[in-house]
Formats: structure tokens, C-alpha cells, sequence
């Protein structure tokens, strides 16, 4: 495969109706806002469902959650251990070398291996961490969501224990929703980090793909299907390894706004994209 030699910047709109895209733990697990009301997605979810993709993709990835793991290793270590070999962890080299070839989302996100040795076999501690050359920004929604925020209260109607007979209808809950939101994320990938992880062209394709399918086999009961989806993504790819502008300026090209007072679909946003010389950018539309 061909190292990344070109720097890359991207771009992509996300619509929510109807969905909690990402609740907070610390707040009842309401979608999560900042302190303007706009409404967030935290860099490590999108990562996460990046991975689940690629995964569904036929890619090997290591960092597989609990409820979706297509192997029976219980930890990473053991994942690790387990494809590697546990005599990986006695060389830092080898393990960087091997882990980065072995698994997409380590090359392209990077990972720190940071396992205890065996309490019986001394000296197998291991300490790497791999820098990863593609970075993902949280997606922040173009206009307040906080105001568009539903919670309802759900009861338990049918026993959880016992013999049956003792009715649990009191039984309280919450959900919380977005009614309606458009989100924006940004992303890079950097060819200098990529020569050391052996991230390749191939790799930035297959993570392309997946950002247009980002939300496919994503549903469940706080995001039903349908219920998110991409609907586009900007893709900017530069002819040189430094790139030909800060990514900072090349995210602002793209501008998306409300032009209603109250948007409630796509339609009622204005998405403007300008241009900056000697630089193309790849429109997508999100499947």
C-alpha cells in the first residue's frame, strides 16, 4: 500500500431529527450541550462509530466495544496477546511496528499500549504510545439545540423479578431527545504522522467511505434509524506534504447557517462554499 504522501482535510454536515446523537453521563444523559446551547458530539463518538464502520467494512480494528466485538478477546491486552503473540510486549519496536500494520484504527488514530507485566513473569510491562495522523474534531450544531431539547418520562410495566406479581409501573425513567439539528464536523490527516504508522491512501479511501455511511447499523432505541444521517462531506486533498494551507483555513471555507429563524430541515439552511486557489474540493454526497 501507498504511504500517505499529501496532506488531507474534510468536512461533513450531519442532520438529526427526533434522536439523541450523544448523551452525556454527567447531565442524566441528555444530549450534550455547551454553555450557548449548541449542541455537541464529542470527538471519541465520532471516532467510535468510524471504527464500528470500518469494522462492518471487513477491516481489523483493535479498540472494538463490548456490545460490538467480532472476537472473543476480553481486553485489549489480551487482544493484543492474542493476535501478536505475548512475547510482543518484551520488544516497544515491534509492537509499535506490528500493532500499526495489524489494525487500520491504530495507524489512523493512534493508541497507547500501556500493559502491567505478569505478576509471575517480571519485566513484560509495556509502555508504547503510537500518534495517529488523523484527527477528528467534536461536531458542533450550527444553531442552539438546548431550546429543541425533548424529555419524556418512560415507566416499567412489567415486572423485572419475582413471580409476576407485584405490578412495577412506578418504575421511572427518562429520554431525551433532539427534535431538530444540523451538526459540522472537521477532520485532518497528516502524511508526517502517517510515515510512521504506515497510514496509506488506501486507508484515508476506506475512512472516506465511512464518514458518508457514518450513521448505517448505528440505530438503536436513543438514535432510531433514520433518525441521523450524513448529508455530505467535503473532502480536500492538497498537492504537498505540508499542505498548501492551515487546516484552520481550509475548514472555514465551508460556512453552513440558518437562514430561518427556527430551521426544521435541511432546506432551511444555506450551505456556502468558498475556494482557495489551486485547491479542489471533493463533494460527496452522504449515503
Amino acid at each position: 500500500m501507498d504511504t500517505l504522501k499529501n496532506k488531507i482535510d474534510f468536512a461533513v454536515i450531519v442532520i438529526v431529527n427526533n434522536a439523541n446523537p450523544n448523551g452525556d453521563p454527567l447531565n442524566g444523559n441528555r444530549p450534550r450541550v455547551n454553555y450557548d446551547g449548541v449542541g455537541e458530539l464529542s470527538d471519541v463518538c465520532i471516532k467510535r462509530k468510524i471504527r464500528n464502520r470500518l469494522m462492518q467494512e471487513g477491516h481489523a480494528i483493535f479498540v472494538q466495544s463490548d456490545d460490538n466485538k467480532v472476537d472473543g478477546y476480553p481486553s485489549l491486552r489480551e487482544r493484543a496477546a492474542g493476535v501478536l503473540g505475548r512475547d510482543i510486549f518484551k520488544d516497544a519496536k515491534k509492537l509499535f511496528d506490528r500493532a500499526c500494520k495489524e489494525w487500520i484504527d491504530v495507524r489512523a488514530f493512534g493508541q497507547v499500549f500501556a500493559f502491567e507485566g505478569d505478576k509471575e513473569k517480571k519485566g513484560e510491562g509495556v509502555s508504547v504510545g503510537v500518534r495517529g495522523p488523523v484527527s477528528i474534531h467534536p461536531a458542533f450544531s450550527v444553531a442552539p439545540v438546548a431550546d429543541r431539547v425533548t424529555s419524556i418520562q418512560i415507566t416499567k410495566s412489567v415486572s423485572g423479578e419475582g413471580e409476576g406479581k407485584r405490578k412495577a409501573s412506578d418504575t421511572m425513567g427518562m429520554k431525551h431527545r433532539v427534535d431538530h439539528g444540523v451538526y459540522v464536523f472537521c477532520g485532518s490527516m497528516n502524511p508526517q504522522l502517517a510515515s510512521k504508522t504506515g497510514f496509506s491512501v488506501q486507508d484515508a479511501e476506506a475512512i472516506k467511505g465511512t464518514l458518508r455511511t457514518l450513521f448505517r447499523n448505528d440505530a438503536s432505541s436513543a438514535r432510531p434509524e433514520g433518525s441521523m444521517e450524513v448529508y455530505r462531506v467535503y473532502w480536500w486533498n492538497h498537492n504537498s506534504n505540508n499542505g498548501q494551507y492551515s487546516s484552520a483555513k481550509v475548514h472555514r471555507l465551508l460556512e453552513v447557517k440558518p437562514n430561518k429563524p427556527e430551521p426544521k430541515k435541511i432546506s432551511d439552511y444555506s450551505i456556502d462554499l468558498s475556494e482557495l486557489p489551486s485547491l479542489a474540493c471533493e463533494v460527496l454526497e452522504g449515503e
